[in-house]
């Protein structure tokens, strides 16, 4: 009997073009043995809800290197919520200020990873908070 592999969501929204990083984290979360769909550069909240639900993801991981996280973020939350999505977890990342990460984890963010994290906390916290 096989483990199911958890199915994450590689995001980049907004018209951020900085892409390393959200590259980087896809490659190890595939390393570590998750299927991981990226789906590229400038995505809408809206595109990454609609793909969230048609890949039938565990897990969306979201960055943002623009700013634009205080909107984009909350978002991504408030279309899975209209959508009736309660079992996606939702992490982000990228350049957001400390003072931000509580209006985000209220909204309903699980997460958020700046720069420098090493992947090895990403992948625990995914690995620890997808529901089986």
């Amino acid at each position: 009997m096989t483990k199911k592999k958890i199915r994450v969501l590689g995001a980049k929204p907004g018209l951020d073009g900085h892409d390393r990083g959200i590259k980087i984290i896809c490659c190890a979360l595939r390393d570590a043995g998750m299927e991981v769909i990226y789906t590229g550069l400038r995505q809408t909240p809206e595109q990454i809800v609609q793909a969230a639900i048609q890949e039938d993801v565990d897990a969306i991981a979201m960055s943002v290197l623009s700013g634009a996280h205080d909107y984009l973020f909350p978002r991504v939350m408030e279309l899975l919520k209209e959508a009736g999505v309660t079992d996606i977890l939702v992490i982000g990342g990228g350049i957001i200020p400390e003072e931000d990460v509580p209006q985000l984890k209220d909204a309903g963010i699980q997460a958020v990873f700046g720069p420098g994290t090493p992947t090895t906390d990403i992948i625990r916290f995914i690995e620890n908070n997808v529901s089986p």
